[in-house]
C-alpha cells in the first residue's frame, strides 16, 4: 500500500512539473470598425515575472493594464493562469498588428505571437438613448470656426475651436491628443487669459461653451491648404438614472472618456493679382503708412546722421522686407538697425517696423537721397498702392571739398570722385606769443587762494541742517517710507504685464505710503486699524473704502487671471487714491 501511495505521490508532481509553458495573446474580434474597441489578453500558465507589453502601434490605449491571476488544485491538480488586458481602439484604416508581448519564466523568456487586425471605416454603432457613451457622444463637440475660407496670400484669418457640452455635464481632465502643424502658415496663438463656460447655441440647441483656442494665420503658399484636425481627450460626469427597485430612481453620475475632434478644414489660398503689380512691390498685403525720416539734413564732415525708414499699419508687418535706400559714395554707411514694435491681436498684426541706417559723410558738399517707393496690396481695395517718399536734401557744411563734381547734375544726381586721405599741406601759419602772463599775482590766483575761506560759512550751516534732519527721527521715517512708496509705485509700473511682480510692488506701495502717513509699523498694518486711523484724521470715507478695496484686490489678483488692462486699471486706481488720501491728510 506504501508502494501505491509512494508512486501516485510521483506521479502527479512529475506531471505537475512536466506542464508545458503557454504564453498567449488572445483579442476579442479580429476585425473592426475606425470607431470600435477591442480587448487583447497576454495570458501564461505559469507564475511569470518581468511582463513587458507591445508598444501597440497604430492603436490607442484606452483601458488598461488590468491584471487576474487563477489559481486551484483540484483532485491533485495544479491549475495556474495569469494575465495582463488592454482595451484598445484603432488610430488608423487598414491592416495593423499586434506585436509580441515577453514574459520571463524560470530563466527564459517567452513571447506571444503576433496578430494581426483589420480596422474598416467607422461603423454605425446601436444607440441606447439611456446609455452614458451615447449620451457624452451626442452632447458634446469640438467646432473649428474659420474666419475666411479662400483669402489671399498673406491675408490674415482666424480659426477658433469652441467646445460645445451639454450644460448638465461635468467636463474634467482636458487635454489635447492631436495638434495641427498649420503647414503652409505663419501662425500665432492668441493667449486666452481664462477658459470660461459660457452659454452658447448648436444646431439650434442650448450649449454650454468653452472658446478653447485662438490661432491667427497667415497663408504664405497659394492652392489647397488643409488644416489638420485638432483632437482632444476629456472625461465628462453624465447624469443617469439608477433604479433603486420598484418605482424608486435616483439620480447618479458616470464618468465616460471621450475623444473629440474638429474636424480638417481646407482653406483654398488665392494668388495676388498680377495685373497692375509694381517692380517696388516685396509681399506687404494690408493697410500702411510709409515714412523716410532723417535726424537731420544739415550737418559737418565726421558727423553722423540717421535715416529712419518705417512702415505701421496693419497687416503682415513680420513677413516682409523694408525698401533699401540709394546712398552717395561720399558717406560711409553702417547695416541698418531693424526694430519691430507689433502686436498680434485676433483681429492681425498691428503697429510699426523700421530700419535706422547710420550715415557718416566724409565731403562737403550738397547730397540727394533719391526718392523710395513702398508697394503694398490692400485688401479692402483689392488693388495695390504705392506711396513714395520725398527727395531728402543732406547739407554737409564743413569738411573736404570735393575734388571733382559732374557738372549735369540735371537728375540730381552727385557724383564723388576719389579723393586724397592724406593731410593737406598747411599753407598759413599760426604763431603763438612766446612770452606768457604768469600764474603768480594774476586774478585766477587770487580767486583760488580765497574761495576756500567762503566756502566754510557755507559748509558750518550745511552741517548744522543736516544735524537737524538726523535727530528728526520721526521725520526722517516719514520721508524714507514717502520715498520708498513711490520707488515702488514705479518698479509697479515697470511691471506693467508682469502679474505677481507688479502685485507685489503695488502692495509695498501702498503699505510704505500708510507707514509715511500713519505713522505705523509692519505688525501695526491690519485693515480695520488702518481704515480708523484714516478716517480719524478727516480722511474720505469713500476714498478709504476704495483704498482697502484696493489691498484686497492686490492680495488676491496675484493669485487670480489678470489681464494687462486690468493691471493697467489698478494702477490708476492706487495713482489717484494716494494722491488723493495725501491731499486730504
Amino acid at each position: 500500500m506504501n508502494k501505491i501511495y509512494f508512486y501516485i505521490v510521483f506521479l502527479i508532481t512529475t506531471l505537475t512539473f512536466a506542464q508545458e509553458v503557454k504564453f498567449e495573446a488572445k483579442v476579442s474580434k479580429s476585425a473592426l470598425g475606425l470607431n470600435e474597441k477591442l480587448q487583447v489578453s497576454f495570458a501564461i500558465n505559469q507564475d511569470g515575472d518581468n511582463f513587458s507589453p507591445p508598444n501597440f502601434e497604430g492603436f490607442k490605449v484606452v483601458g488598461g493594464p488590468f491584471q487576474s491571476t487563477n489559481f486551484s488544485w483540484v483532485n491533485g491538480v495544479k491549475s495556474f493562469n495569469r494575465s495582463y488586458s488592454y482595451v484598445l481602439q484603432p488610430r488608423q484604416k487598414g491592416t495593423l498588428t499586434i506585436k509580441s508581448a515577453t514574459i520571463e519564466y524560470d530563466g527564459e523568456t517567452y513571447k506571444t505571437q503576433p496578430i494581426k487586425i483589420t480596422v474598416t471605416n467607422a461603423v454605425e454603432m446601436p444607440k441606447d438613448p439611456n446609455s452614458p457613451d451615447y449620451k457624452a457622444g451626442e452632447g458634446i463637440h469640438l467646432v473649428a470656426e474659420v474666419s475666411k475660407g479662400n483669402p489671399y496670400l498673406n491675408e490674415p484669418i482666424t480659426v477658433v475651436y469652441k467646445l460645445y457640452f451639454d450644460p448638465r455635464f461635468t467636463v474634467q481632465n482636458v487635454r489635447e491628443v492631436e495638434n495641427p502643424k498649420y503647414n503652409g502658415f505663419w501662425s500665432q496663438h492668441i493667449d486666452i487669459a481664462k477658459l470660461e463656460a459660457v452659454p452658447g447655441t448648436y444646431n439650434g440647441q442650448d450649449y454650454a461653451m468653452v472658446v478653447w483656442r485662438k490661432v491667427l494665420l497667415y497663408p504664405q503658399e497659394t492652392g489647397v491648404k488643409e488644416l489638420e484636425p485638432l483632437k482632444i481627450d476629456l472625461d465628462v460626469l453624465v447624469p443617469v438614472q439608477k433604479n433603486m427597485g420598484g418605482f424608486f430612481t435616483v439620480r447618479d453620475y458616470e464618468n465616460v472618456s471621450k475623444t473629440v475632434s474638429a474636424g480638417a478644414k481646407s482653406i483654398t489660398v488665392k494668388p495676388l493679382p498680377e495685373e497692375g503689380k509694381p517692380s517696388s512691390f516685396k509681399g506687404a498685403v494690408g493697410n500702411f503708412d510709409f515714412k523716410v525720416k532723417p535726424s537731420k539734413t544739415e550737418l559737418k564732415s565726421g558727423e553722423s546722421l540717421d535715416l529712419e525708414i518705417s512702415v505701421s499699419g496693419d497687416g503682415n508687418l513680420k513677413l516682409f522686407n523694408l525698401p533699401k535706400p540709394e546712398f552717395a559714395s561720399a558717406f560711409e554707411v553702417f547695416d541698418p538697425q531693424h526694430q519691430e514694435q507689433v502686436q498680434t491681436p485676433l483681429s492681425g498684426m498691428t503697429g510699426k517696423i523700421s530700419d535706422t541706417y547710420t550715415l557718416i559723410p566724409q565731403v562737403k558738399g550738397k547730397y540727394t537721397i533719391k526718392p523710395i517707393e513702398f508697394s503694398y496690396f490692400d485688401i479692402a481695395t483689392k488693388s495695390y498702392k504705392t506711396i513714395t517718399s520725398e527727395a531728402i536734401e543732406i547739407n554737409v557744411l564743413q569738411g573736404k571739398e570735393n575734388v571733382a563734381s559732374n557738372e549735369n547734375n540735371s537728375a540730381n544726381k552727385q557724383k564723388v570722385e576719389k579723393y586724397n586721405t592724406f593731410q593737406f599741406i598747411k599753407l598759413n601759419s599760426e604763431f603763438q606769443a612766446l612770452a606768457k602772463e604768469d600764474f603768480f599775482g594774476s586774478s585766477k590766483f587770487y580767486m583760488l587762494l580765497f574761495a576756500p575761506f567762503l566756502l566754510i560759512p557755507i559748509i558750518i550751516l550745511a552741517k548744522k541742517k543736516k544735524e537737524a534732519i538726523d535727530a528728526d527721527v520721526v521725520g526722517n521715517k516719514i520721508r524714507r517710507n514717502t520715498k520708498l512708496a513711490k520707488k515702488f509705485l514705479s518698479e509697479a509700473k515697470k511691471q506693467l504685464g508682469n502679474k505677481v511682480p507688479f502685485y507685489m510692488a503695488m502692495e509695498k506701495a501702498m503699505h510704505n505710503f500708510l507707514k509715511a502717513k500713519l505713522h505705523l509699523e509692519t505688525s501695526e498694518m491690519s485693515k480695520e486699524n488702518i481704515q480708523e486711523l484714516l478716517l480719524a484724521k478727516n480722511a474720505n470715507s469713500e476714498i478709504v473704502s476704495e483704498f482697502i478695496a484696493l489691498m484686497n484686490d492686490c492680495e488676491f489678483a496675484r493669485y487670480t487671471p489678470s489681464s494687462d488692462v486690468a493691471m493697467q486699471k489698478d494702477y490708476d486706481r492706487a495713482v489717484t487714491l494716494i494722491s488723493d488720501l495725501e491731499k486730504q491728510l
